[in-house]
This record gives structure tokens, C-alpha cells and sequence, in this order.
């Protein structure tokens, strides 16, 4: 069987507009709390579980593959709500989209500044390429 993840922990300040504010750009839906978190299933097979039981925590880097129909959905969101985003994630302001290895690649925040990535073409794949 191939490792998979099943689900993460997000520390969000408000977990309940965290995950509402995650599945809404994502063109995802959120079902409403479950135990002490509030999850947004991303596919068959994870979730993201949004917790505000965190006084202090550092920003988190979450990366998406996701097709080329999705990245245009998902970037057309975040233009939509006129969010900053940026080609790198040291670059989050500069309003522009990585094209540089054969796929998109765009970084924004999440409500609790955590970094969002959306890419058309997988890490791995990158990787395999030596990009």
C-alpha cells in the first residue's frame, strides 16, 4: 500500500471561518464541525482540520497539485477577493504566477497567514526532472 496522508491539523485563530474561507476558495464545501475541528474534505482521501484550540503557532506551508481547470478556478477565487499572492513563497506580494518549470505555481495566506500553494504541476514531478 502507498503512504497517503489522511489529514493535517491547521491551527486557525477561528476555525469554523478558517475552513469556510479555505473551502470557499478552493471550490470545496464545508459540512460543519466534527468533534473539536472543523474539516474540509479535499478529496477522497484528506482532510484539513481546522483547530482554534492554539494560543501561539508558527505559519504552516500547505502545497496542492491540482489540475489546470482547478488552478484557474482556484487563482480566479483569489483574484476575485483581491487577495495578494505572489510566484514564490518569499514573494507573496508581487501579484505574479510561477511558470518557470513546465507548470503554474501560485502562493497566498490563509486568515491565520499560513502559506497556500496551488500548482499545476506536481513537487515530484519537478523533482524527477531535476527542476
Amino acid at each position: 500500500m502507498a503512504i497517503v496522508l489522511d489529514h493535517t491539523i491547521v491551527p486557525a485563530r477561528d476555525k469554523v471561518a478558517s475552513a469556510k474561507y479555505f473551502a470557499k476558495l478552493f471550490g470545496l464545501s464545508y459540512d460543519g464541525p466534527m468533534g473539536p475541528f472543523a474539516p474540509v474534505r479535499v478529496n477522497g482521501t484528506l482532510t484539513m482540520d481546522f483547530d482554534d484550540r492554539w494560543e501561539n503557532f508558527g505559519v504552516h506551508h500547505y502545497a496542492f497539485h491540482v489540475s489546470e481547470e482547478e488552478f484557474d478556478a482556484i487563482f480566479g477565487r483569489i483574484k476575485k477577493e483581491g487577495l495578494s499572492y505572489g510566484s514564490q513563497p518569499w514573494s507573496l506580494g508581487d501579484m505574479k504566477v510561477d511558470e518557470s518549470h513546465g507548470g503554474r505555481v501560485v502562493y497566498f495566506f490563509d486568515l491565520a497567514n499560513h502559506v497556500l500553494e496551488i500548482r499545476t504541476k506536481s513537487s515530484a514531478a519537478a523533482m524527477a526532472e531535476g527542476a
